[in-house]
């Protein structure tokens, strides 16, 4: 590899790191918004977002430009392609805070209360992504499965979270209004674990050149190949 090219990636990782940091912060400050109705935290990730959309689109070109530029191969083309598409989930991250943060601004009710369990995927929400970013910086794959077999656990607490909420709805009709704002808040924070996890297999394949993606997992989060189940 050149030292301009390998220059050139290290900088495009700078960049994503300075990234991954604003949509950290992002998570954490929507969901304290929700949990303190605090309507102007929420429009501080509200307003951060237009940021994060600039950064997304810089990072891609250049991306772009050291395809077209170095042509790498091997691991450095893994490394780029990786970058491409962690890029890609971290903006999508940042969309799925601001959805959480708007939601939180119209869950005002003297008689509605959050079932635990979203305060608990909101806490893995936000520990996975902060995971998956570390397996990336680190090349990490044990970590990277670590993240797979965590998102696990968030889709069994929105399981949990939908079923709370309906029944919350059908023993009282004045609360569906806000639990189906609590239901989006639930799917949101369901999806950002998806996108960490989308991070988590970019790492596998950028340390092993597996593609992860679409294929299931054994109980201790390691990837299988595909299984045909029919």
């Amino acid at each position: 590899m050149s030292k301009h090219l390998e220059r050139d990636i290290e900088l495009l990782e700078q960049s994503l790191l300075s990234l991954s940091a604003i949509v950290e912060e992002m998570i954490a400050k929507a969901w304290k918004s929700v949990v303190q109705n605090d309507k102007q935290l929420a429009q501080e990730v509200v307003n951060k977002d237009a940021c994060v959309d600039d950064r997304e689109v810089r990072i891609e070109e250049d991306c772009l430009k050291i395809l077209a530029l170095h042509q790498p191969v091997a691991i450095d083309l893994r490394r780029t392609a990786t970058i491409l598409k962690v890029n890609n989930d971290l903006e999508r991250i940042a969309d799925l805070a601001v959805n959480v943060a708007e939601r939180g601004n119209r869950l005002a009710s003297a008689t509605f209360q959050m079932p635990p369990v979203i305060n608990t995927m909101a806490e893995l929400a936000i520990k996975i992504v902060r995971d998956c970013l570390n397996a990336f910086v680190a090349m990490d794959v044990d970590n990277a499965n670590q993240v797979c077999l965590a998102d696990d656990e968030i889709d069994r607490c929105h399981a949990e979270a939908v079923s709370a909420l309906y029944l919350l709805m059908r023993q009282d009709a004045e609360l569906i209004a806000p639990a189906i704002h609590a239901l989006a808040v639930a799917r949101h924070l369901e999806r950002i674990g998806d996108h960490a996890t989308n991070i988590a297999e970019d790492v596998i394949y950028m340390v092993q050149g597996d593609i992860a993606r679409h294929k299931h997992k054994s109980k201790d989060g390691n990837m299988l190949k595909d299984i045909d189940e029919t």
